[in-house]
C-alpha cells in the first residue's frame, strides 16, 4: 500500500476518534454558558458570559417545575469579576429545578436543570460487641478454630506414622541386593 495513502486513512482514523467523544456527549452546560452545581441543600450558579452594565450583572434564578417564567423564581443578583459571576441559593428543599440566568444586557446566558437531592442522616448503631477474649489468631484458615485433644492426638499419629514409614523405605533402598 501506499504510504500517503496509509498516512491519510490513520489520519482521518485518529481525527474520528478525537470528535467522537465529543459527538457522544450532547450538549454540555458549558455549551449553555451556565455552570450549576449543588452541596447539600445549597444551589450555586457560575457564567462567564455577562458584562457589568451600571454596576450590575445580572440576575440568576431558581424556578420550580411549577414556575412558568424568570419573575415568578427565587432570584439573586449575581456578583463577581470580569472572568466569573456566580449567584448561591441556600436551604433549597429537595427536588427538580431550573436555573436561568438573564445577564444585565437582556440576554439569557444559559439555563439548566438540577435535582437537589434530600440528605443522608448518619445511622448510628447502639449495639457493641465484646472484644475476642483471646485476641488475634493468625495463622491459614483454620488457625482461628479452637481443635480439642482428639483431633491434635490423630493429626499427631498421622505425622508419626509418615516418619516411621519415611524411615522404613529409606533403609530398604540402602540395601543393594533388593529390589
Amino acid at each position: 500500500m501506499d504510504n500517503s495513502r496509509l498516512l491519510l486513512r490513520s489520519g482521518l482514523t485518529l481525527a474520528a476518534a478525537a470528535a467522537l467523544p465529543a459527538a457522544l456527549a450532547g450538549p454540555s452546560a458549558a455549551a449553555s454558558g451556565i455552570s450549576v452545581s449543588t452541596t447539600g441543600s445549597t444551589v450555586s450558579v457560575v457564567t462567564s458570559a455577562c458584562a457589568q452594565i451600571n454596576g450590575s450583572w445580572g440576575t440568576a434564578a431558581l424556578l420550580t417545575s411549577r414556575q412558568a417564567n424568570f419573575a415568578q423564581g427565587r432570584q439573586v443578583a449575581l456578583s463577581g469579576t470580569s472572568v466569573s459571576q456566580s449567584a448561591a441559593w441556600s436551604s433549597v428543599s429537595p427536588g427538580t429545578y431550573t436555573v436561568v440566568v438573564v445577564c444585565s444586557s437582556g440576554s439569557t446566558a444559559g439555563s439548566q436543570s438540577v435535582i437537589v437531592s434530600a440528605p443522608t442522616r448518619p445511622t448510628i448503631s447502639a449495639t457493641s460487641s465484646p472484644a475476642p477474649s483471646r485476641g488475634v489468631m493468625g495463622g491459614l484458615g483454620g488457625a482461628a478454630r479452637d481443635y480439642g485433644p482428639l483431633t491434635l492426638g490423630l493429626g499427631g499419629a498421622m505425622v508419626g506414622a509418615g516418619l516411621v514409614a519415611t524411615g522404613w523405605f529409606l533403609r530398604r533402598r540402602s540395601r543393594p541386593y533388593r529390589l
